[in-house]
Formats: C-alpha cells, sequence, structure tokens
C-alpha cells in the first residue's frame, strides 16, 4: 500500500512538473511551490537518520567538537591591544594572554602576593641616597633619594612567531622596508608568508618603558610615571617631535639594560607600591621591530597595527582579529617552560585544584571568542554546551539563581542538574555617590554640611539598591576600602557607626528618624532651605540619559525625598560631565574605581588632597582635603604592611566616615557560572592571564552537549505527513485526468 502510495505521489509531482507554458502563470507558480514543498518532505525521512548522531544546532565546525578549544564570547571590539595604551578590562582579557610583564600573581595564593613570571626571582631592591650612595633596608625614607629595581629575566624565552621578526637568507630583516607595491597586495597579517622569531632580553624591557613616555603613543600611565621614573618626563620632551622608531638609541634616566638577560628601573623616593605596576601589561616587553614594521606607511590604512596584531612571549597568539565576527587565540608554539601551581591555600587540595601541580602549561590549544551583543542568544548557547562559562544577565538571574533562608545564594535545580558551578567573589572595586566638597551647599568642613551629607547617608538605601537593580549581586560598603585589600576590617569595629548601627555583630542601617534629627540639626527641618523657605534643592550630575536608566534616577530622587529634598537630576553626554568635573560645576555625582593593585593607597589616593581634580588633575573627584588625612595617608603610603600601618587605616577610615565626602556605596559581586568540564576554577580579581591555568574535559563537553542537543524530527515528520494528506487531492486529481486521456 505504501508503495503504491509513493508511486502516486511520485506521479503527482511529475504533473506538478508538466510545462507550465500552458498554464496559467498563477497556477504555475503554486505548483512549483508545492514540489519544492514536496521535495523537502521526501528528504526529511531520509536525512533524520544521518541526523541523529549530529547536533544541528551546532555553531562550530564538527572537526573541533573533542578538541582542547575554549568557548568565550566578547560583546565589543577591543580598542587597544598595545599594552602601552590598553587600560580596561575588556582589552586585558586579550593581552594578558599575550604579553608578560616581569611578574604576575600568584594564581592560587591569598593574599595576592606577586610572583616571578619572566624574571628569574624577585627584584633586588636597593635605596640610594641624594648622591646615589646605597642605603640599608631599614633607612628612614626621608632619606631615601632614589630606589633602584633591579631585575633579572630568564634566558631563553622567545617571541611568538612574527612578521616584524622575519629575516631573510642576509640575515636582513624581510618585512621592515615595504615597497608600495608590496603593501598593495596583503590585507591582512597572515598574508605575509614568512615570520620570524627571537629571544627576549632585557634591552625589549627597556624600550618599553621609553615607549610609554613617548607622547604620540598616548600611554594612559605616562602622566603617573613622570612623578617616579627618573627622567621620564625629560625624556618625554626630548622626543616629543621624533618618531616612536627613533627612541631606540636614545638614552632614559631611570631604565637601563645592565647585560642581555638584566636591566634596572630607577624611581624618585621610596614606592612600595611600585613592584605591582611591573606585574601589568604597560611594563611587558616590546621588540624594537614591532614598531619598525607597523610604523610603515600604508598598513595603518589596513589595520595592520600592533593595536590589531599583538607581539609578545606569552602563552597565546592572536590568530584571528575580526571584531565583527571572532578573535582567536592560538597556543604559542615557542612559550617557554612554565609549569601550574605546585603551592596554594590550605584547602586547595581537597577542591581540586592541584591535580594539574607541576604540569606544562597551557592546558588549552585554542580560544575562540564569538561575538555576542544580545544577552538572550549568548545565555541560550551557555545551556547548550556551545559556550563553556557565563555571567549572569538579569533576564536569566532567577533561572539560575536561587536565595538560601540563611540569604545566601545557591544554584538552581536546573542549573545543578546540567553540572553547572557557580563561583562568587566581592570584587577588588568601590562604587559610590560623591559630593563636591568644593560646593557651597553640600561640600566644605562645617558642622551644618557634614551633617547634612550623613543624613543623605542614612537615607539613600544601598541595600535596597543592590536588591533592586543587582539582584543582590554586591556589598554595602562601610568605607574606602573592598573587601581583599589589606586593611579592610571584617570585624564588628569595619561598621560606619555614623550609618549603621550594630545589631548581633551585623551592620544595620540606621532608622530614617536619625537622618531626619540631622536634617534639623543641619538647618534644613523637613527639607526645607532657610534662605528660600522651600525644598531644598540638590542636583545630580551624570552621564545617565537612557530609557533604561530612568528606573535608577528615580529611585536616587525618592531617596532624597524621604528626608524633603529635591533632587533634580542634570544628565549630560560624557565629555560635558567630564568638563564639569574639571571645572567643579557638578554637585553630586556617582563614580567608582577599579583596583590597579591589592594595596589600599590606591584606594586612600582618591581623596588625598594633592590629587583633587579641579586643583590638580587627579582622581580625587571629590576635591575633598583633610589636613590630617593627608599627613596619614602620606606616612602610611610608603609604608610595608605592619600593625603600624594597619592603626593608620583604621584612623583615615574614621576621619573619612566622619566627614562624609562619600556616600560608600557599594562594592559589587562577580556571579559567574561554569560548565563541569571547566577545571582549575579559583576567583584571582588581579589576575588577568588566568586562561593558561584553565583546563577542559573535551571528551564530557562532547558527551553532554550531544545529550542536550538532540535533534527533535516528530514535529517535521508529523508536518510532513499533514503535507501528504493535503496532497491526496492533487492524486486524486491526476488519477482522474489519467482516465479521461485514456478514454
Amino acid at each position: 500500500m505504501s508503495s503504491l502510495l509513493s508511486r502516486q505521489l511520485l506521479h503527482a509531482l511529475l504533473y506538478l512538473l508538466h510545462p507550465c507554458r500552458r498554464m496559467k502563470m498563477q497556477t504555475c507558480k503554486v505548483r512549483m511551490v508545492i514540489l519544492m514543498l514536496s521535495t523537502v518532505f521526501l528528504a526529511a525521512p531520509l536525512s533524520c537518520a544521518a541526523w541523529e548522531s549530529g547536533q544541528l544546532n551546532n555553531p562550530y565546525p564538527e572537526d573541533e567538537d573533542k578538541q582542547a578549544i575554549l568557548y568565550e564570547s566578547f560583546s565589543e571590539r577591543p580598542k587597544h591591544l598595545d599594552p602601552a595604551v590598553a587600560y580596561n578590562a575588556g582589552e586585558y582579557g586579550f593581552i594578558a594572554q599575550i604579553y608578560e610583564p616581569p611578574f604576575q600573581y600568584h594564581y592560587l595564593k591569598r593574599p595576592y602576593q606577586l610572583a616571578p613570571l619572566t624574571a628569574a626571582r624577585m627584584p633586588e631592591i636597593i635605596f640610594l641616597d641624594q648622591k646615589g650612595g646605597k642605603l640599608g633596608q631599614g633607612a628612614n625614607d626621608r632619606d631615601i633619594a632614589f630606589t633602584d629595581y633591579i631585575i633579572e629575566i630568564q634566558p631563553g624565552i622567545r617571541y611568538q612567531p612574527h612578521p616584524a621578526l622575519a629575516k631573510n637568507t642576509q640575515g636582513d630583516y624581510e618585512y621592515h622596508q615595504l615597497n608600495k607595491a608590496q603593501i598593495e597586495s596583503v590585507a591582512s597579517l597572515n598574508d605575509f608568508k614568512a615570520t620570524g622569531s627571537r629571544e627576549l632580553i632585557a634591552e625589549d624591557y627597556v624600550y618599553q618603558i621609553k615607549r610609554l613616555a613617548h607622547p604620540k603613543v598616548q600611554s594612559p600611565i605616562a602622566e603617573i610615571m613622570k612623578n617616579y621614573i627618573v627622567g621620564f618626563d625629560d625624556f618625554s620632551k626630548q622626543v616629543v617631535d621624533k618618531p616612536k622608531t627613533a627612541i631606540r638609541d636614545l638614552p632614559i634616566a631611570g631604565a637601563t639594560a645592565i647585560s642581555r638577560y638584566q636591566y634596572r628601573i630607577r624611581i624618585k623616593g621610596k614606592y612600595p607600591q611600585f613592584i605591582y605596576w611591573l606585574a601589568m601589561p604597560f611594563f611587558s616587553p616590546m621588540p624594537w621591530e614591532a614598531d619598525m614594521f607597523y610604523d610603515q606607511t600604508g598598513l595603518i590604512d589596513k589595520n595592520i597595527t600592533l593595536d590589531w596584531f599583538p607581539i609578545g612571549t606569552g602563552p597565546y597568539l592572536m590568530a584571528e582579529n575580526n571584531p565583527n565576527r571572532r578573535m582567536t587565540l592560538l597556543k604559542n608554539p615557542l612559550f617557554h617552560p612554565e609549569i601550574y601551581p605546585t603551592e596554594g591555600e590550605p584547602g586547595d587540595k581537597q577542591k581540586g585544584l592541584l591535580v594539574d601541580a607541576g604540569k606544562q602549561l597551557p592546558f588549552i590549544d585554542k580560544v575562540v571568542f564569538m561575538l555576542e551583543k544580545e544577552t538572550i542568544p549568548y545565555w541560550t548557547k551557555f545551556l547548550q554546551g556551545y559556550y563553556d562559562a557565563s555571567g549572569i544577565a538579569s533576564d536569566s538571574f532567577d533561572q539560575a539563581i536561587q536565595f538560601t533562608g540563611s540569604g545566601g545564594v545557591a544554584l538552581t535545580p536546573t542549573m545543578l542538574e546540567k553540572g553547572i558551578q557557580l563561583q562568587t567573589s566581592v570584587a577588588i572595586s568601590s562604587f559610590y555617590m560623591g559630593f563636591n566638597m568644593l560646593d557651597a551647599t553640600v561640600g566644605g568642613a562645617t558642622e551644618q554640611a557634614r551633617k547634612l551629607r550623613r543624613a543623605i547617608a542614612i537615607a539613600v538605601d544601598y541595600e535596597e539598591y543592590i536588591s533592586i537593580f543587582m539582584n543582590g549581586r554586591g556589598v554595602a560598603a562601610q568605607g574606602v576600602l573592598p573587601p581583599g585589600i589589606y586593611g579592610f576590617d571584617e570585624a564588628e569595629s569595619g561598621i560606619n557607626p555614623y550609618v549603621y548601627d550594630r545589631l548581633d555583630g551585623k551592620a544595620q542601617r540606621k532608622k530614617i528618624d536619625a537622618a531626619r534629627q540631622l536634617m534639623i540639626e543641619a538647618g534644613y527641618a523637613n527639607g526645607i532651605d532657610p534662605k528660600t523657605k522651600e525644598a531644598l534643592i540638590l542636583y545630580f550630575d551624570t552621564t545617565a540619559g537612557s530609557i533604561d536608566d530612568r528606573p535608577r534616577m528615580n529611585w536616587y530622587r525618592k531617596q532624597f525625598e524621604k528626608l524633603g529634598i529635591k533632587l533634580v537630576i542634570r544628565s549630560t553626554d560624557y565629555n560635558r560631565f567630564q568638563e564639569k568635573m574639571r571645572t567643579g560645576n557638578a554637585q553630586i555625582f556617582v563614580w567608582g574605581w577599579n583596583a590597579d593593585y591589592p594595596d589600599p593607597e590606591n584606594f586612600f589616593f582618591l581623596l588625598y588632597g594633592a590629587n583633587s581634580k579641579v586643583q590638580h588633575g587627579g582622581e580625587n573627584a571629590a576635591n575633598y582635603h583633610n589636613p590630617e588625612f593627608d599627613r596619614l595617608f602620606e606616612q602610611m603610603r610608603n609604608m610595608d604592611n605592619s600593625e603600624q600601618r594597619y592603626r593608620i587605616i583604621q584612623q583615615m577610615q574614621e576621619i573619612v566616615r566622619h566627614d562624609a565626602p562619600w556616600l560608600f556605596g557599594y562594592h559589587p559581586k562577580n556571579f559567574s557560572l561554569y560548565h563541569g568540564w571547566y577545571k582549575n576554577l579559583k576567583p584571582n580579581l588581579m589576575a588577568n592571564n588566568q586562561l593558561k591555568y584553565t583546563r577542559i574535559d573535551p571528551a564530557a563537553r562532547a558527551e553532554k552537549r550531544q545529550q542536550w542537543n538532540k535533534p527533535v524530527f516528530w514535529p517535521l515528520v508529523l508536518g510532513g505527513a499533514v503535507f501528504v494528506l493535503m496532497l491526496i487531492p492533487a492524486i486524486n486529481a491526476y488519477r482522474r485526468r489519467d482516465r479521461e486521456t485514456m478514454l
């Protein structure tokens, strides 16, 4: 019967193929549509068997299925891949895998501590007096005019294969003097067929410091380094009109190669935090050949630049840079020997974090970053196993996270069933609401202004903000320092007594009545300005102006309304906002800071008087100035961690809490999800080069992908059956016509 039906269906299709020239055009089109749909449904059952073992939604080639490839995503193109210029998390996610400064943060140990990377050992630190004489380690800070960092690097480290290092048979660089025809013949770095490599030497680190000083490079830390590296400012002025390629043979006083594998950096005075800078990509080595190659006329027009194609000694190299679709890192075939840590914190072994101890890094052969601008498709692909890790957008939070009875967080049963791992950590960053201390109303050191600021600090309920706008992913701040920074007080004594009460050792925000009483004492009873006899008007300057920002802005208004204050939102573009901040024309604002290095100096300097944004162009956006705070800061900043330094930090916290130039806001809490095949997971908020420690189980991933993405064919088969039934009238029409023809 089925054979007869198939023959009849085939005859019907042949009828549909009858030449259209005798038909009306509309009839012909209808038949052709029916023909195409019929072909699809006839072919579907034949294809089902072949597809049963595959994944029809797999966005990657099938031959990658069981390879050691890590799949991640990015949402916007990194603007800079030049380590002298790059300075944000998105850019560091790429360049920290490619470039290697002399030092790095130990992956497992806490508190965070530095360890050698390309350096053979930690640096030798020498203190010098004004005449260059050597001082002992216990020398008085006032006697220290200079500090030398003597850094020795490991021999045998080589750069990744790169056209800039390619040489011809005569020993000359192959691509350093390209003619017009050669440049026109290439469209990408990959069009250069020859590549070369050479050994990393100390002079490459010195050359990079010179690049930081060159005005044409426009390094964001150049102004900071002028205050520390000897001769940095003089060198910058010397080369202002010279091309970048001219700096190779020009000396800089504060950076010198002592030998092939040893160099010295000399800084002004004593600045212990300088060593943390030496773990940042800014101080990665750069071969002079890179500038010679990339600065050739014509290459920049084709985006063949250091900002697109880096050259480093790290575990990975940039194999593909297509920011509109995909960016790919490949394992550096010339990567020097480096092993996974053999020790960590107590408990790391039990957590499986030392399974790979002593093994050669990296474990991943290839890292694929796919462009994902929308959170929903990104989240869907993660659940299907096509991304190995994921953040949690607000839309997906309830699907992934549930709150426990004790206020903690846990994965939902759906996530647990998939074997997904949750990793949380409080970021080493602070977001705060600042007052312009130069403002006549909210600023100044008067008791009236201080009590007004404290009242607002109580009224603006950041616990509520974290709950509403951050899905609970944050910790209300009690002071300047976030958790994880030396000097942060986790005990009951670390609670801000001007905003919180202590209840069973925990911080409980004061009742709004306490804030209203402060308003009375400040002369603003019920929020009335005695000068105007109307509601006190304060101005909140912000760049938030989109429809999505309106709920937050309305929330801020309601917080001030608790005190009878009318908050006026002054939204503007970023450039105008920056101008207001520089000139002191903002009144209240929101600001944030991510740690450059894990030291309290990196946060307290945001309130140091000499860093006032208006007066000195610094990062003290509140323009706060307290002579006692400044004195303690100057005493604390260059001290080694000790009991004395800890006590000074607590004094500084108390001064700032009392003066309230900030509403301390919150420290964000990172929530990250990882599939069960993702190994060696431990939060490291200071390190950016974590990919080399990552290991995945490709076989487990392939099995789960197969399980989660089995094709479902019954709707297609059902649709085909319905369509066949719909063709029965056509079959009957064919039979009638066939009989009529025979008669």
